[in-house]
C-alpha cells in the first residue's frame, strides 16, 4: 500500500446519467472480499468508494437500499463489534469498473475503549493512506448531527479533500424530520462538509436514493460520457458471489 493520495481528476466537469441507469449501475454490486488488516485488502485499479459513520447511522441500510439487494451488507445485532473492511465491486458481469468499502461502524459504546482506539486508528489510516480511494460517504442521523468522532473523521480527511478526495454527508433517516427540520440540517452539513457535498437519505421513503447513485456513477467516471460507462437499464443484477465461510462478508 501506498501512503501517497491520487491525484485528482482535473479540467474535466463530471457527467450527466439518467437516475434509473444509475441505479441499474448500482444494483450490480456483488461482494468482493473482506479484511481484518490493511494489508489484507487487495489493491484496487479502479475507483474505491467508502462507507464509513457510527454504528447507528443506518449504513447497512443504506447499501443494501442503493444497491437494490437485501443482504449485501449485514447489519450486526451487536453493532460496533466487527472490524472488517468489506469490498464490493461494481459493474457487468466480468467487469469492475469501482469498488465500494463498507467500513465498520464506529461509537458503540458496548465495545472496550482500547479496541475502539485500535479499530478508529486503522479507519483512519485506511481514510488518509489508500492510493485507490476516491470518495467518502460519511453517514450520520441528522437527530443526533456530528458527533466528535465524525469531526475528528472529518479534519482527517481534509487534506485529502482540498486535494480532489471526493466527499459527502449523507444524512440518513431524513424521514424522521420535518421539512423544516430537513432544511435546517441540510444546511448545517452542507457548511461541515468542508468542499464537500451533502445530501439528504431516507431508505423508508427512498428520499435522495437515485440522487446518490447519480453521484457515486459520476465519483467513478469522471471522464466519461454517460452513454459510454452506464449500464442498460434492463441489464439484470449480477449475482452476489458465492463463497466458502471463510470469505463470507462480516456483519457491520
Amino acid at each position: 500500500m501506498t501512503n501517497s493520495s491520487p491525484a485528482p481528476v482535473a479540467g474535466k466537469p463530471s457527467p450527466s446519467i439518467d437516475g434509473k441507469l444509475a441505479m441499474g449501475w448500482m444494483h450490480t454490486a456483488r461482494f468482493l472480499t473482506t479484511a481484518a488488516q490493511l494489508h489484507h485488502l487487495p489493491t484496487i485499479e479502479v475507483p474505491e468508494i467508502a462507507f464509513v459513520g457510527r454504528s447507528n447511522a443506518g449504513k447497512s441500510t443504506c447499501i443494501n437500499t442503493l444497491t437494490q439487494q437485501k443482504q449485501l451488507a449485514f447489519a450486526s445485532k451487536k453493532p460496533g463489534r466487527t472490524q472488517h473492511i468489506n469490498l464490493f465491486s461494481l459493474g457487468r458481469q466480468g467487469l469492475t469498473d469501482a469498488v465500494l468499502a463498507d467500513l465498520p461502524g464506529y461509537g458503540y459504546a458496548a465495545v472496550s475503549r482500547s479496541d475502539k482506539i485500535r479499530w478508529q486508528q486503522v479507519m483512519v489510516n485506511y481514510l488518509i493512506t489508500r492510493s485507490s480511494l476516491t470518495g467518502i460517504v460519511l453517514l450520520c442521523d441528522p437527530r443526533l448531527g456530528l458527533t466528535e468522532l465524525d469531526e475528528a473523521l472529518l479534519e482527517a480527511v481534509r487534506p485529502r479533500v482540498e486535494d480532489g478526495l471526493k466527499f459527502l454527508i449523507l444524512l440518513t433517516k431524513a424521514d424522521k424530520l420535518t421539512r423544516a427540520e430537513q432544511t435546517k440540517a441540510l444546511s448545517i452539513a452542507r457548511l461541515q462538509a468542508g468542499g464537500g457535498e451533502a445530501m439528504l437519505f431516507s431508505a423508508l421513503k427512498k428520499q435522495g436514493v437515485d440522487d446518490v447513485a447519480q453521484l457515486l456513477w459520476r465519483w467513478s467516471h469522471p471522464a466519461e460520457p454517460a452513454a459510454a460507462g452506464a449500464p442498460d437499464a434492463a441489464t439484470p443484477a449480477v449475482p452476489s458471489t458465492t463463497s466458502d465461510s471463510a470469505d463470507e462478508p462480516q456483519a457491520n
